[in-house]
């Protein structure tokens, strides 16, 4: 919290201020938890008279700091006495409706904190759930299929005509990483990179006899890399 050099007069006033507000309504519906909160306007509604009567004013500004984004308020007086506080919520991501719903909750919270009156609760629920989900396994499998579209069907044509050397070029062009997630779930759970008949080729004989002989063949080329570079 930041103040001015003397805060006196400004505690004096909202002291009184606050001994003639009462508690924001909550006339507003959390669907989520099929309670009332007191939303930003009953918030607003509660203090605006009490304070503007005692000579204290507000202002909130929206500020972003890093990964977390809320608002800084201030009360002002008409001494020229001020008080402010920063208020920010760590968010996942930073599309409209997290960074919305961040700022409606700081800004609901902040001014109920500096006023003195009773908490709620709504867009903070919203914020909270702008943090993505883990990622399940189907879903990730979907996403990295899509991401190595190309290659997974140049494998598929090369399994169709049997060149299993063509398989292994194909294959290569996906990382350790994809290929375990291509490979699970199995078709009968949700995966759809391979069919029963393609995960069979790819656990074959000449699909393995094909890789030894890619593997050996880079280990040559490597070793001439080598003779040429010394």
């Amino acid at each position: 919290m930041k103040t001015s050099e003397d805060i006196n007069e400004l505690a004096t006033a909202l002291a009184k201020a606050q001994g003639a507000m009462g508690s924001a309504k909550k006339d507003a519906d959390n669907p989520f938890f099929k309670s009332k909160y007191a939303d930003l306007g009953a918030v607003i509604a509660a203090i605006k008279q009490p304070l503007s009567e005692n000579g204290i004013s507000y202002t909130q500004f929206p500020i972003r700091e890093g990964e977390s984004a809320g608002v800084v308020t201030r009360l002002m007086h008409s001494s020229g006495q001020w008080l402010e506080s920063t208020y920010t919520l760590p968010l996942a991501k930073f599309d409209a409706q997290a960074v919305g719903s961040a700022f409606t909750y700081a800004r609901r919270y902040a001014l109920q904190a500096i006023a003195g009156i009773p908490a709620g609760d709504d867009d903070g629920n919203a914020a909270a759930e702008a943090a993505p989900q883990p990622e399940t396994e189907l879903e990730r499998h979907l996403r990295v299929l899509e991401e190595n579209r190309e290659a997974v069907n140049s494998c598929k044509v090369a399994i169709h005509k049997e060149d299993w050397d063509k398989l292994v070029d194909a294959v290569q062009q996906i990382s350790n990483e994809d290929r375990l997630a291509l490979w699970t779930p199995a078709p009968t759970k949700g995966g759809e990179a391979w069919t029963v008949a393609e995960r069979k080729a790819l656990k074959s004989d000449e699909y393995n006899a094909a890789k030894n002989r890619w593997f050996a063949k880079q280990g040559e080329q490597n070793e001439e890399s080598e003779e040429s570079g010394s």
